[in-house]
């Protein structure tokens, strides 16, 4: 299909709508935002001397969602300068403006009536061609075109973003009856790469996949409560992590979502389904009623199911007990089955445990869960053909760490149907005929492929991927691992390829991992193109071992220090010095030497939720692996192309680093300069090691040399004069402690060049030394040590 979307248009610039304006200008996508005139001045307007027909008041709605973006939190924006890419408009005065566009989204009151009456104004000046979508969390998508053209039927779908767009992987698509099935796989396809999202195609039904099943959960959940004496604490913490859902579990994501939004999912699948069993259990319970009719609504509200109080010894949240309405403190729950799923590693096992010890958790977790899984089998053909998408759709929109059918895989099909009959549940007989069939799981994986049930069939179907989709745990079950060790493992990636994959605890940076770096360059050297580092775990590094380098620090063993230090240096000068094409795929959090790991590189492919920064201050350190060199060798060539002063660029960079300032973004990462501009963003993480490879492959296939060294000018004695004069002034106003002055008085040094004179030439060898000098005495300093046993017993950082 000769298709491409250029430019967009929005209409409703609620929450919804700007948010997902905000991510259409996040990838580049220039977007108009329209809605309605207002009828009435504000009193601002008004003491301006405005009128109606003042074109600042007739664009206030959508002028005045734009300038919100900046300030709302979590960030709808890469960067703020993004929201120059959307245009406010209204519908009266810019509606002819959407024939210019190549997708128009409908982001407007759920409503039929109101979404009908304004698609068909859409259509009065529709250019043919273009796309139109509904962005619905559950409004019948052939209902909504009852009354347009056959011609703009086959251009509209449901697009249905989960919210907030920027951070939601989820997409559902719904095609109406008479969308154009090429259409369909070209918008699956936009949305996956351009927009970074993971697309499940979904039936026109009620609340279509995800909000059906979510909301039945939910639903579930409430009844089970009720009727079993559990609490609201007591549930949150059997349906959080314990089960392989998010921290927010039941009524922490109820108060986020908001109970009026829940009300009005839940009604709309009571209002549009025939069956009254189904019916039944998509009744609103009373007290949720109740709460809403109160106006407790949740985190919008300021109370819902839990209600944050200041008191006298600081802030506290309160449960809200559903016998009295009463909000009382939280008592933490404890059991086996609690304590086991805590204990257990991976949702697979975690879920196993939590239902294997059997007290009253437990039978809460199993009444919840039988009920879920039979539910998403019996939905099988009517929300979707596929129960990969299923799963697809609870694991991207509600957080699941496993989908329904992953997790009946998970704590075993053929021994959970039998309880569930046992106990009088009907389970559908699709899934009985398949276990009859002699099968004990709905997917498999066979030498690296992922098969699952083919619905219709006796038999299982590959599952098939976009090919920008790389799976570092199937090519190692194809047997591509070509070296590896504790820490990280060198993977063939294909075309001559390889890619260095961290796996160490939460990917963080020791010995093994610097030698099997070392080993992995002399592999390449003699047998493959180049080399991607990147890893597919939760964050993608953490920084450097802090455990090691703690006890080290007690036990005075310097010399052990300065050795482990020099090592990470002397490894990171060879990535860089290397003659082969060297790229990093970062991803989420990416900290002190994580970001370090990728400084040296050719290129940095970053996905577009990369949390990047150098965070060894807040330990009471220093960057040392070489971040603090690399940041001041690109001060110096900036400031001589630019032929500027340096002092500047230091100064910027002292802050970023002084600060331990982590990007919200890789668009942000590249503003604080831990990004250069040649490397690149890509909005989609799982396709960020597919054009990882190819950058190496682009790299390779040219006339490719090595990064040569040069010599770096530094802003010497003066230069850190001026830096540690602004770090004596942060003292003296009360912002920083002695310790934090100390830190940044030896980051100074480091940054500076030490005390040579102002635009001396000096080596990065130098400069290396400089880094480990200055981190080898922080390490002797017991303040610092009381920083690294904080970050590592707390989590957080210590300002002592």
């Amino acid at each position: 299909m000769n298709k491409s979307i250029r430019k967009a248009a929005v209409i409703g610039s609620g929450i919804m709508g700007s948010g997902i304006a905000a991510h259409l200008a996040n990838v580049g996508i220039p977007c108009l935002l329209l809605d309605m005139v207002p009828r009435q001045l504000t009193e601002e307007e008004t003491a301006k001397g405005l009128t109606l027909e003042n074109p600042a008041v007739r664009n206030r709605l959508a002028a005045s969602a734009i300038a919100k973006l900046a300030k709302t939190n979590p960030a709808p924006l890469y960067d703020n300068s993004f929201a120059e890419r959307i245009k406010p408009g209204n519908l009266e005065d810019h509606l002819s403006q959407l024939a210019e566009v190549d997708w128009i989204i409908e982001v407007v009151v759920e409503n039929l009536d109101v979404k009908k009456g304004l698609l068909q104004k859409i259509e009065s000046v529709w250019k043919p061609g273009t796309i139109v979508s509904s962005n619905t969390s559950g409004i019948s998508i052939n209902a909504m075109t009852a009354d347009c053209g056959d011609e703009f039927k086959k251009h509209f779908m449901g697009t249905h973003f989960f919210n907030p767009p920027r951070y939601m992987k989820l997409l559902e698509i719904i095609p109406g009856e008479h969308t154009d099935p090429e259409l369909v796989t070209y918008m699956k396809g936009f949305c996956e790469k351009v927009l970074g999202k993971g697309v499940v195609i979904a039936k026109d039904t009620p609340n279509f996949i995800g909000n059906r099943i979510g909301t039945y959960g939910l639903l579930v959940t409430l009844k089970e409560m009720t009727e079993n004496g559990y609490t609201v604490e007591e549930v949150d913490a059997v349906t959080g992590p314990a089960m392989g859902r998010p921290k927010s579990a039941t009524f922490r994501t109820l108060d986020l979502v908001g109970l009026d939004t829940f009300v009005h999912v839940a009604d709309n699948v009571y209002n549009h389904v025939s069956d009254e069993h189904e019916q039944s259990i998509f009744t609103v319970p009373l007290v949720m009623k109740s709460m809403v009719e109160k106006g407790w609504l949740g985190e919008k509200s300021g109370q819902g199911f839990y209600l944050k109080k200041k008191g006298a010894g600081g802030s506290e949240i309160l449960a809200l007990d559903l016998t009295t309405m009463e909000y009382v403190p939280q008592k933490k729950p404890k059991s086996a089955s609690l304590e086991a799923a805590k204990l257990a590693k991976g949702a697979k096992e975690k879920t196993k445990a939590l239902l294997g010890a059997k007290d009253r958790y437990s039978d809460l977790a199993w009444n919840i869960l039988k009920q879920v899984l039979i539910y998403s089998a019996e939905k099988v053909g009517e929300i979707s053909d596929s129960i990969q998408e299923i799963d697809d759709a609870m694991k991207w929109g509600f957080s699941w760490e496993l989908g329904p059918f992953e997790t009946w895989d998970a704590i075993g099909l053929k021994r959970s149907v039998e309880r569930m009959e046992a106990e009088g549940l009907s389970v559908p007989a699709w899934v009985k005929d398949w276990i009859a069939a002699g099968h004990t799981s709905f997917y498999k994986n066979e030498e690296g492929k992922l098969y699952s049930i083919h619905i219709g069939s006796s038999g299982y179907k590959e599952v098939e991927f976009a090919p920008e989709i790389i799976n570092l745990r199937s090519l190692k079950e194809q047997k591509r691992v070509i070296k590896g060790n504790s820490g990280a493992s060198l993977i063939d990636l294909g075309d001559d390829v390889t890619c260095l994959e961290f796996h160490s605890p939460n990917n963080a940076i020791g010995e093994d991992i610097l030698s099997m770096i070392t080993q992995s360059l002399e592999e390449v050297r003699r047998n493959y193109k180049g080399m991607v580092i990147a890893n597919q775990g939760r964050n993608f590094c953490v920084g450097a071992n802090i455990m090691l380098l703690l006890m080290e620090a007690q036990d005075e063993e310097w010399d052990e220090i300065n050795d482990i230090i020099h090592l990470f240096q002397n490894t990171m000068y060879k990535v860089k010095r290397f003659e082969k094409p060297v790229v990093a795929a970062p991803h989420r959090m990416c900290l002190g030497g994580g970001v370090e790991a990728c400084m040296p590189a050719d290129q940095v492919v970053a996905s577009a939720e990369t949390y990047y920064g150098l965070v060894e201050v807040g330990v009471g350190l220093i960057p040392a692996g070489g971040g603090c060199k690399e940041f001041a060798l690109r001060s110096s060539q900036q400031a001589n192309v630019e032929g500027v002063d340096l002092q500047p660029f230091i100064n910027h960079v002292f802050q970023t680093v002084g600060t331990a300032t982590v990007s919200s973004s890789g668009y942000d990462a590249k503003k604080l300069g831990y990004l250069r501009p040649l490397d690149r963003v890509v909005a989609n993480q799982d396709f960020a090691i597919y054009e990882a490879k190819q950058s190496v492959l682009g790299l390779a296939n040219t006339d490719y040399k090595p990064i040569p060294e040069e010599k770096i000018r530094v802003a010497g004695a003066e230069g850190k004069a001026v830096l540690q004069l602004g770090a004596i002034e942060m003292k003296r106003g009360g912002y920083i402690s002695d310790h934090d002055l100390l830190i940044a008085k030896k980051l100074a040094h480091v940054l500076a060049g030490g005390d040579v004179p102002s635009g001396s030439l000096v080596t990065e060898q130098y400069m290396l030394d400089l880094e480990r000098e200055a981190f080898l005495s922080l390490c002797g300093e017991p303040k610092t040590q009381q920083r690294m046993h904080h970050m590592l017993t707390k989590g957080k950082a210590l300002r002592n």
